[in-house]
């Protein structure tokens, strides 16, 4: 039954081993989003010391089941239990901060604009920060976050790659950092020239009387990096980046759960032989007659 109970112990850790594993490949997701998260750093190291530290503490546990060390297995389930009220912290705060904001719809627009008076909370503080948000910018720039904005569509009558007209750019569907950080607000009415190039000479009328107008700059290393229209698509972006780990979150959360409550019950098993062995060996030894016995 002892090495029942080990067995057990052993086989939940290599299963919290294996559910670290996606764990930390969200993280390096993340970390990967060069748009964003490469310049907004503090948001996937919270997940990649998740993930690394369910990863060392189920080899603890694996150890400690295989080589019968109990301290190790009790050291094991301390830190677990510490490790799921961070993990359900987690995705609490991160659907908590990223509760507000879309992107909204435009007329004969295909991509979405993004407005930073949609958001509010702990997010938009730390995004919004003077101080911070230079930092931001610096690194979308360094990035060439816009890098990905020329483009060329097909001439209809000869099918012929030509560069990208205004209607052509307008169906296009962009990312919330393209569209808040690389072109101008579709409000202040600017004219097309490319995609990263706009006239405000004969624009029409602006809809709604928008910062952001005077901000944008034609300077290819400025552009709208200082719009609030940039800020927002940073913000949904993280939002949309943050919410597709949680969901992996919430689903490993709810194994760690199961795996942690079956190895408390491992371990309660594996405490109780390890007690009533001692009883056990005596009593064997009592009831047994000796050879010598007269």
């Amino acid at each position: 039954m002892m090495r029942g109970s080990n067995s057990v112990i052993g086989g939940v850790n290599f299963i919290t081993f294996l559910i670290s594993i996606p764990i930390l490949g969200g993280g390096i997701w993340l970390a990967s989003r060069a748009n964003n998260t490469e310049c907004l750093k503090f948001l996937q190291w919270p997940v990649i010391v998740i993930g690394l530290s369910i990863m060392v503490v189920s080899l603890m546990g694996f150890a400690g089941a295989c080589y019968r060390q109990t301290w190790l297995l009790q050291l094991y389930l301390f830190c677990m239990f510490f490790i799921v009220a961070a993990l359900l912290g987690f995705v609490v705060f991160a659907f908590a901060v990223t509760d507000r904001g879309q992107g909204q719809v435009v007329m004969n627009r295909a991509f979405l604009e993004y407005q930073l008076s949609d958001y509010s909370g702990w997010l938009k503080g730390r995004v919004s920060d003077p101080g911070y948000w230079e930092k931001i910018a610096s690194c979308l720039r360094g990035v060439n976050a816009c890098r990905g904005m020329s483009n060329y569509g097909r001439d209809p009558a000869t099918g012929i790659l030509v560069p990208e007209t205004a209607d052509m750019f307008y169906q296009r569907d962009l990312s919330p950092i393209q569209s808040g950080c690389c072109k101008p607000p579709t409000s202040c009415g600017y004219l097309y020239i490319n995609e990263t190039l706009w006239s405000p000479n004969g624009a029409a009328p602006m809809v709604v009387d928008d910062v952001d107008c005077t901000r944008w700059s034609n300077d290819q290393g400025q552009l709208c990096f200082d719009c609030d229209s940039c800020k927002a698509g940073v913000l949904a972006s993280v939002k949309h980046s943050w919410r597709k780990v949680s969901v992996i979150n919430i689903v490993v959360l709810i194994i760690l759960v199961i795996v942690y409550v079956v190895g408390c019950a491992a371990f309660r098993n594996n405490r109780r032989m390890d007690n009533d062995e001692p009883y056990g060996e005596s009593r064997m030894t009592k009831s047994r007659p000796s050879r010598f016995q007269f």
